[in-house]
């Protein structure tokens, strides 16, 4: 999969791509990343970027036609390679859908997208009007542009594909994961097995598989029902709860 990045700021991505265990998705081309500075399209001796906003008030607003020659570039450069179809446009903004497992899901088995970093107080509203296609969140608060939230989505979609993980599995293991029906992970142990007087839970050195299996369920439920207690709902609703995880929950729930 593609992804081309509109950013102000490209110097922000070379560290992430070439950093970790997700590096491994970058430099084989499972997902390839093509960085895209729109100053580099600008007009005039100064490449502007950005003016004030019509009706007044604080900051700059990134410039439409800049914005465009980029665009049409990203366009030529995926057309040249092959792209059947036009690809979406992605904005990082306030009023996008919530960046959860399922929405990294869907993107991590698609062709990829045109990913666009917002700077200052914003992209010309004309330029988002004919583009943008998605439109995604990280959260309830504002960052100064859009480069950390593709580094989050990136990442979160690198580390979904096949062979970039040293364990095959590991992801499934991840907290939200439907392999976990959605809930959030259990507790982690390794050497020693006493530190500091703390011992490893003993399920864990049991080497009974079942019995390990039943306790990091139970920790799942624990932790979750502790602190997002919405998930258990909706994994209850599912119907991906059995009777163990009910007693269990019935016996600790109100003790957490």
């Amino acid at each position: 999969m593609r992804f081309d990045i509109i950013t102000l700021f490209p110097e922000m991505f070379t560290a992430f791509l070439e950093s970790g265990v997700t590096r491994r998705a970058y430099a084989s081309g499972q997902v390839a990343v093509h960085l895209w500075n729109p100053r580099d399209y600008a007009q005039g001796n100064y490449r502007r970027v950005d003016d004030r906003p019509f009706g007044g008030g604080p900051g700059m607003v990134m410039m439409a036609e800049p914005l465009q020659y980029c665009m049409d570039a990203i366009r030529a450069a995926r057309a040249e390679a092959g792209e059947a179809q036009p690809a979406p446009v992605l904005l990082f903004s306030p009023i996008g859908v919530t960046l959860k497992h399922e929405v990294v899901a869907q993107w991590s088995d698609s062709q990829g997208a045109i990913l666009l970093c917002g700077r200052y107080e914003g992209v010309d509203q004309r330029f988002i009007d004919k583009h943008v296609t998605h439109q995604v969140s990280l959260g309830d608060f504002v960052l100064s542009g859009g480069e950390l939230a593709a580094m989050v989505m990136l990442d979160a979609i690198a580390r979904l594909q096949p062979g970039v993980l040293n364990d095959e599995g590991s992801f499934q293991q991840d907290s939200f994961n439907p392999a976990l029906d959605g809930m959030l992970d259990c507790p982690h142990y390794t050497r020693p097995e006493v530190w500091e007087g703390h011992e490893v839970p003993g399920a864990l050195l049991s080497g009974h598989h079942a019995n390990i299996e039943r306790w990091r369920r139970d920790q799942r439920l624990r932790i979750t029902a502790s602190h997002r207690p919405e998930l258990i709902d909706q994994a209850r609703a599912q119907g991906l709860l059995n009777a163990k995880d009910e007693g269990f929950l019935a016996k600790n729930v109100g003790k957490l």
